[in-house]
């Protein structure tokens, strides 16, 4: 069976660990949980960290490091 999971960036920490990395379902159900990919604490569901990549305010260098971090192949 595969996984059906992938990872992207966030622009905030996660509050317990520091990374910016995420893990959530493919699927992209808006209560889909979201999980840190360092220390696994639960960061949110997908509507709030949708919401988050929308609002959040960031520099530029910010934006462009996600831009290319959350590029899928």
């Amino acid at each position: 069976m595969s996984d059906l999971s992938e990872e992207m960036r966030m622009p905030t920490p996660c509050p317990d660990c520091g990374s910016h990395r995420v893990r959530l379902s493919q699927i992209h159900n808006p209560e889909d949980k979201v999980f840190c990919s360092s220390c696994n604490s639960l960061r949110g569901t997908y509507s709030d960290l949708k919401k988050e990549l929308i609002e959040e305010p960031k520099s530029q260098k910010e934006a462009l490091i996600e831009e290319v971090a959350n590029r899928k192949p």
